[in-house]
């Protein structure tokens, strides 16, 4: 016999957005039984009403429960609690999962996936067969750099595109800025935990890393001062927003800091700054992004800055902009892009340069970040209390492990489970404490994400873990 439900989704102190709260609290409802299958919602604009809140966020909260297989609308009567098909807590609903590499989340828009290739055989007719049949510059053409300096306002104010290269990736801008500011055997210092392509990067050109500690707040600045004064490095590279792997984000006062140490020993900054993108929602009260000025706009005379499309657009471009302190520096990182890569491939920085002049670059960005928040949310419901740091920025997390976990027995009970997760070593310069990232992007759908988060939430909690039961 159905029910009309007098339910009403307790939203108070949740993270994310509201009507992901909503659908949350949907969940959360069915699975202690207060909502049962052919239960009657309220409807929406009575419960809009109730909670004080617009009709719209009800909507889509009803929506997303809807497409995680809860509720069902029925035209005419309304939105009832749906049969769920629950998972068995097997190792089969999580198998496959690989987390090792950092990437976006797929998101499901077939409009937008539609405009986002109906144009480009239009654009690549336009840029013609000088394009095609012709090297171009290392620095990449002079179109692309612009609306790559454009595109980096936001972040460096009055940049211009005489100091934007065009590079083949992130990954080929730090090539080339480490080779122009040091030499085999020269210290760059890096913060206690970095970026994995920076360890990898530095052992092949023999570079050494100095780790500079960290706190809640990022890279301390006494810790950089320290090693400057004993062994006179010749950059700091560092990610000061949505920090990889911990995603830390320094707040201004931090920034200041650390630039007032670099301009004392004259010390060049790397600012690692591919995640500022999902950071600058509409949703953001004060722009927040205003508050975090990057350190290029700080310090633009010590600043080499790179921010790529690969983490806020898509990762098959390979096309990041690298921004210099003058004229001089650009030159130099010409040559080095040059002798290593040539050039950043032309139809990948003409894609690129037709995505953001055409708005569709900052729609996927606003695709990415909707999905991104989605899947934050998700995680967050399993291991929020477990977090390090609970914003809902980007899409990895960082988890500390408890004692008695360590990293190696966390990562190859995961790996028992079919989840692969990177841990302390692959990030740590030295000693650093055990804990993984997890990329939420890895999973192809949120009901995957799901059963993942859980599982890794159970094999946290295992109360009965002792380290012999590692195989």
């Amino acid at each position: 016999m159905m029910r009309t439900s007098g339910w009403t989704p307790i939203l108070e102190g949740g993270n994310g957005p509201t009507y992901l709260a909503i659908a949350n609290a949907v969940a959360e409802s069915i699975n202690k039984g207060e909502l049962r299958v052919g239960d009657r919602l309220p409807p929406q604009r009575s419960l809009a009403a109730l909670l004080g809140i617009d009709f719209t966020t009800v909507s889509r909260g009803y929506a997303e429960a809807q497409r995680r297989g809860l509720l069902e609308a029925r035209v005419g009567r309304g939105t009832y609690v749906k049969a769920i098909q629950r998972p068995s807590a097997t190792l089969t609903n999580v198998s496959g999962i690989d987390m090792l590499i950092n990437q976006p989340p797929p998101f499901d828009d077939p409009t937008l996936e539609k405009r986002i290739w109906e144009g480009v055989p239009a654009m690549l007719a336009e840029r013609g067969m000088e394009m095609l049949m012709r090297y171009q510059v290392p620095s990449g053409a002079m179109r692309d750099r612009l609306v790559g300096a454009n595109w980096l306002t936001q972040r460096i104010p009055g940049l211009g595109p005489e100091r934007v290269l065009v590079c083949p990736g992130a990954q080929g801008a730090l090539l080339a800025v480490s080779m122009m500011l040091a030499s085999a055997g020269d210290t760059i210092c890096v913060e206690a935990l970095t970026y994995p392509g920076c360890l990898l990067l530095a052992k092949e050109l023999g570079v050494r890393l100095s780790a500079v500690e960290m706190d809640e707040h990022g890279a301390m600045p006494e810790s950089l001062d320290a090693i400057c004064r004993s062994e006179k490095p010749k950059a700091f590279y560092c990610t000061p927003i949505v920090h990889n792997p911990t995603t830390i984000t320094m707040p201004l006062d931090r920034r200041i800091a650390l630039v007032e140490v670099a301009r004392r020993h004259k010390l060049p900054i790397i600012e690692d700054d591919n995640y500022w993108p999902l950071v600058n929602s509409p949703d953001d009260s004060a722009d927040a992004l205003r508050e975090l000025p990057a350190l290029a706009s700080l310090a633009p005379e010590l600043v080499h800055y790179i921010s790529g499309l690969a983490k806020c657009v898509s990762p098959a471009l390979r096309i990041a902009y690298l921004a210099v302190p003058d004229q001089s520096s650009a030159e130099r990182a010409s040559v080095v892009i040059r002798a290593t890569a040539s050039m950043a491939a032309p139809l990948s920085a003409a894609v690129a340069t037709y995505w953001i002049e055409s708005g569709l670059a900052e729609e996927m960005l606003s695709a990415i970040r909707t999905e991104s928040e989605a899947r934050q949310a998700i995680a967050h419901r399993h291991l929020a209390a477990d977090l390090e740091n609970r914003h809902g920025y980007g899409f990895h997390l960082w988890l500390p492990l408890p004692v008695p976990w360590t990293c190696n027995a966390f990562i190859t009970q995961l790996k028992l489970s079919g989840i692969s997760v990177a841990g302390t070593d692959a990030f740590s310069v030295s000693e650093a404490p055990d804990g993984v990232r997890l990329c939420l992007g890895a999973p192809r759908t949120r009901n995957d994400l799901e059963n993942c988060m859980r599982r890794i939430a159970d094999i946290l909690h295992l109360k009965s873990y002792e380290p012999s039961q590692v195989i």
